[in-house]
This record gives C-alpha cells, sequence and structure tokens, in this order.
C-alpha cells in the first residue's frame, strides 16, 4: 500500500478529528509515516483541503446519504481520489482509483465497492460535473468553486469588485513559493545565494524584501546553513512590514504580539543586535519560541514578557522609538498556507478582533516617544480590520499621523495578503 497516501490520509484525519493545523499535522505525519515523496503528501493534504468544499459538493451529485452523515473515513478517502481526479493530472484515473480502494481496505472496512463506485461513475460523467450556474447566484458559485465559506466571498465583494474577489479566491488556493530572510549579520544575501545554489536549491532574490530569498528544493531546514542561524523561514510580505517599521542601530523597540517571533527577530537582525527590543505576548508558553529562535540567530537583545497587550503597560509610557502592534487578525491573507481558515464559520468574530485591535494599538501608542513610529500591520485583507481600525485609532489619536500605507493583495503580489500602516507620534497628548 502506498504509504504517501496512508500519510495524507493520516493528516487529514487528524485534522479533522483533532482540528490539528494543517502544517503542524503534515510535518508530525510525514516524520512518523517516513513516505519516499513528502511533496506528493503535501499536495494531496493541501489540495484537499483547499478544494474540500467542491469536492464534498462533487460527491452530493453521487451519493443519497449527505455528505455530512457519511463515515468521516469515506469522506476523505473520496476527497482524496476526486482530488487527484479532478487536479492531479500527473495521477492516471487506474492509479487514483486503486489507491483509493486500497486505502479503504484499511481504514473503511465495508465501504472498498462504494468508493470503487463513486469514483468511477465520477470519471464517466466528469463532463456534466461543475459549479452552480453563476447567473442564478454569484456568492454560491464563488463559494463552491473556490472551497470558501460563503461570508467571506460576500466580505469581499462588499469592498471589491467581482473579477478582483474571483482572483484573490483563485490566488488563495496556489500554493506559496518558499521565502526566507538573511541573517545580515552573519552573511549577505549574495554570499548566501550563492551557497545555497552551490547545493543544489534553486533560488531567486526577492524583489520587494531586500534579505528574501525565494527557494524550491527539500531539506532546507536540515543543513548547517540553518542550524547556524544563516537564515529564518519568513514570507516576503513579513519582511516588508519589517522594512517599514525602519527599525536603526540603538532603538528601544516593543513588539506587542510578537509570538512566535519572526518579526522581532528580523527587527533586532536589522539592528545589528544592537539596542533593546521588548516581545510580548499573551501567551507565555510561546515566548520560548522567541527565545530559542534568537540564541539560533545569535541574538541577545531581545527580553521576552507575557503581557495581554490590550491593556496598559505604564511602565513603558513614552519608552519606544518604534513599536510594533502585529495585530490578531482574520488571517484571510494567508489562506495560501492555512487553507482552515477558509470554512470559518462566524463572521461575528470579525466585530470582536476589530474591537480587540483597535484595543491594542490604542495602548501600544501610549509607548511611542515623541517623534516615534506606531506600526500597525494584519495578514489580512478585510477593510474593516486594516483601514477601518486605523480611521477609528487617528479620530481617538490626534497625536499620530499616517506615514505610509500599504496593502498587499496575493494575486497581484505573489505573496502573503498584508496590511501595514506606520504611523509617527507628532504630540505629546496622547487620546481623548
Amino acid at each position: 500500500m502506498d504509504r504517501n497516501r496512508i500519510s495524507a490520509y493520516y493528516t487529514l484525519m487528524d485534522i479533522e478529528n483533532n482540528l490539528a493545523y494543517s502544517n503542524l499535522a503534515l510535518k508530525h505525519h510525514i516524520r512518523r509515516g517516513k513516505p519516499d515523496a513528502p511533496a506528493f503528501v503535501r499536495e494531496i493534504t493541501y489540495g484537499v483541503l483547499k478544494n474540500k468544499m467542491y469536492l464534498d459538493y462533487v460527491i452530493g451529485n453521487f451519493v443519497k446519504t449527505p455528505i455530512g452523515k457519511m463515515r468521516k473515513s469515506e469522506r476523505i478517502i473520496l476527497r482524496m481520489g476526486l482530488y487527484q481526479l479532478i487536479f492531479m493530472n500527473s495521477v492516471p484515473e487506474y492509479a487514483a482509483v486503486n489507491e483509493s480502494v486500497e486505502i479503504a481496505k484499511r481504514f473503511s472496512s465495508g465501504s472498498e465497492g462504494f468508493i470503487n463506485g463513486v469514483l468511477r461513475q465520477f470519471i464517466r460523467d466528469r463532463a456534466y460535473i461543475g459549479p452552480p450556474d453563476r447567473a442564478k447566484g454569484e456568492v454560491e458559485h464563488l463559494s463552491l468553486k473556490y472551497s470558501y465559506a460563503p461570508w467571506i466571498v460576500e466580505l469581499w465583494l462588499a469592498s471589491y469588485d467581482s473579477e478582483t474577489v474571483e482572483a484573490l479566491l483563485a490566488a488563495g488556493n496556489m500554493t506559496p513559493e518558499f521565502a526566507i530572510r538573511v541573517n545580515q549579520m552573519k552573511i549577505t544575501r549574495e554570499d548566501l545565494i550563492e551557497r545555497l545554489h552551490a547545493k543544489g536549491f534553486s533560488v531567486r532574490p526577492s524583489a520587494r524584501a531586500p534579505q528574501g530569498i525565494l527557494v524550491n528544493g527539500s531539506n532546507l531546514l536540515e543543513g548547517r546553513l540553518y542550524k547556524n542561524g544563516m537564515f529564518s523561514v519568513q514570507d516576503e510580505s513579513s519582511q516588508i512590514a519589517v522594512e517599514m517599521a525602519a527599525p536603526q542601530e540603538g532603538d528601544t523597540i516593543v513588539d506587542v504580539c510578537s509570538a512566535p517571533g519572526g518579526k522581532a527577530l528580523a527587527m533586532a537582525e536589522k539592528m545589528k543586535n544592537r539596542g533593546r527590543i521588548y516581545a510580548w505576548d499573551i501567551y507565555h508558553r510561546k515566548l520560548s519560541l522567541i527565545e530559542q529562535e534568537a540564541r539560533r540567530l545569535g541574538i541577545d537583545i531581545i527580553e521576552t514578557g507575557s503581557w495581554d497587550s490590550t491593556r496598559l503597560n505604564s511602565a513603558m509610557i513614552n519608552c519606544a522609538d518604534r513599536v510594533f502592534v502585529d495585530a490578531p487578525c482574520s488571517g484571510l491573507g494567508v489562506v495560501r498556507r492555512k487553507p482552515e481558515i477558509k470554512y470559518k464559520e462566524n463572521p461575528a468574530e470579525l466585530a470582536e478582533l476589530t474591537s480587540k485591535q483597535l484595543e491594542i494599538l490604542t495602548a501600544s501608542a501610549n509607548y511611542v516617544k515623541p517623534g516615534g513610529l506606531l506600526v500597525y500591520s494584519t495578514c489580512t485583507i478585510s477593510k474593516d480590520e486594516n483601514q477601518g481600525t486605523i480611521r477609528k485609532f487617528l479620530k481617538r489619536n490626534k497625536a499620530f499621523e499616517v506615514k505610509d500605507t500599504l496593502q498587499l493583495l496575493p494575486h497581484v503580489d505573489s505573496m502573503d495578503g498584508f496590511f501595514i500602516c506606520s504611523m509617527r507620534r507628532t504630540e505629546n497628548v496622547l487620546g481623548e
């Protein structure tokens, strides 16, 4: 039996049963199952997750039992088989069907005939199967075609034109490039590119992030270059957010929602490990991730601490040259990496998020020295969470003025969807 498909099955079942994060579940089951083609495992796993609603819609055309009442094992095996038949041209039809039947024999005893029948009927009738007619309902059509919860489609249609929304939905189903950030305290970008190329990796410099490199290849994080702290994994958009904060040697910086610490570490590198960064997070257990990475990178200017950043830390008022607020958000800009975000069911959460974002931003403003910068970022493209939150903040905080804003969009910029706004404190009076 194919170990690659078995590993994908275990991963998908783990996510279904335990609401496990896809990236962590994949890492665990690849390590445990030792498949000979990990890229194939990732392709099936992420492919099924990204297209789950559409796959279930297709299944519904061939079965009488509602998808929610089927056994989980049947559901997952059918999704895997259909994903291979619909989206993976490299997989022969007979292989997709036969391997699905073999998995059913092991994990869904008694349903082998059912699995075989559904997949073979799809092969016969596939020309007649497609998403609902767009003319009869744009939200339903786009929701099923690209597998997004309907409220997300509605949210984006309220902010963008139909063509842009479809491009966003399609981009969210693409596989992101693997980006790393050079640790400029230890090596130049040019030297790291040369060394990675010599080791057989396909590499090219980021056009937007000065310390960014885009890499293709296997086991990048197993080598000495990574273990010796020459680079870190960080998407280009996140690196650009740090560039807009413009940290300087000797700065005092507060990073209020820091874990797992990528931006704090990037700022420390740009500061050449001179100055002080206070990296806070509400979850104390996550702080060790920052400390561990700092040791790997050779950084000792980061002081971690557990703090609820909706509350004012009076000991830090007027202390910081720069304050970075990477706010909790809906995450709709990173669905390429976390497809489970597409299926969140409660849009009411957005109202709570925007309120929390404003609380954090308002408290954090107090730490900025006159003349200092306050940087707000999210990994979403929701205008309420981005421009809306900034508008509300500025209305209450006359001491700040916008220096620069940037909205990165996956279908335009080929990177994670990110919003970044830098604001300068111009007066001593904060709040109302």
